[in-house]
């Protein structure tokens, strides 16, 4: 096995010990076997999107199978470990620390996993299963750094997520969903050109400034999942719900309101 997927091991067992002396290894799953969780979103995106590889787990041997233990290694060699007991119910410690290995060594890793679990269909499986001795070429390692450019689009989506945008307090705090959504000039790095509305705002109401407020992209999509297949779209986007789970151009038409809660 790969001595970077031994150390990320080591450091889950061990921390297991440190903060969760109560859990034997009679109650994990395969006596505390480690699992590579490629199986939701693939090595690829998370490498390019997440910035970390998918997570390594240990779960409960129960019926509700729910995880001990959580892994996330990002791309700079940092690791957070997650610990939870009530088995798997509780967050009960967070561990910060960092493994032993230099990014470029961590991105063969990565092509690794890609090469000897993805590509072979191996999902969600324990870490010594994976053949990740066997190291990749160059050309794998060309190849897996060219396939970025299908993940453009989910990263540009992802950066705009961080970004402020002006939404109204009637999606705010009164629990309408986005009903009109408008996209401006970009005036700084911070700065996502967003707007959100409810739909039914006057000029009056959007004017005064205690009935909008900043918030991070992100926490609009939260509430409003819709929003997001637009959120990459250019500055001069002028979008209004035309349904519950669909948005149209604008074309002065009256806006499709609903609340979200």
């Amino acid at each position: 096995m790969h001595r970077v997927l031994n150390d990320i091991q080591f450091k889950i067992q061990n921390a297991m010990k440190d903060y969760m002396p109560e859990v034997s290894s009679d109650t994990l799953e395969e006596g505390g076997r480690v699992y590579y969780m490629n199986g939701k979103n693939g090595t690829e995106y998370d490498w390019f999107v997440n910035d970390h590889l998918p997570s390594f787990m240990v779960f409960y041997n129960d019926e509700k199978n729910l995880g001990a233990a959580k892994a996330t290694v990002y791309i700079d060699g940092g690791i957070a470990i997650y610990l939870y007991n009530e088995n798997g119910e509780h967050l009960a410690k967070e561990v910060q620390t960092f493994l032993d290995i230099e990014e470029a060594d961590l991105l063969k890793l990565a092509v690794c996993l890609r090469c000897n679990a993805d590509d072979k269909k191996m999902w969600d499986a324990a870490i010594d299963r994976i053949e990740s001795d066997i190291l990749p070429d160059e050309i794998a390692e060309a190849e897996f750094l060219d396939n970025r450019k299908y993940y453009e689009p989910s990263i540009r989506r992802k950066e705009i997520m961080g970004k402020l945008c002006i939404v109204s307090k009637k999606v705010t705090r009164e629990g309408w969903k986005v009903g009109f959504m408008l996209r401006e000039e970009i005036h700084d790095d911070e700065d996502s050109g967003w707007q959100f509305f409810a739909g039914d705002e006057d000029d009056e109401y959007i004017n005064d400034v205690e009935n909008v407020e900043l918030c991070r992209v992100y926490s609009i999509a939260g509430i409003d999942p819709a929003v997001i297949n637009h959120i990459d779209s250019s500055v001069g986007t002028r979008l209004i719900r035309k349904s519950s789970e669909e948005f149209e151009d604008d074309k002065n038409q009256p806006a499709f309101m609903e609340k979200w809660k």
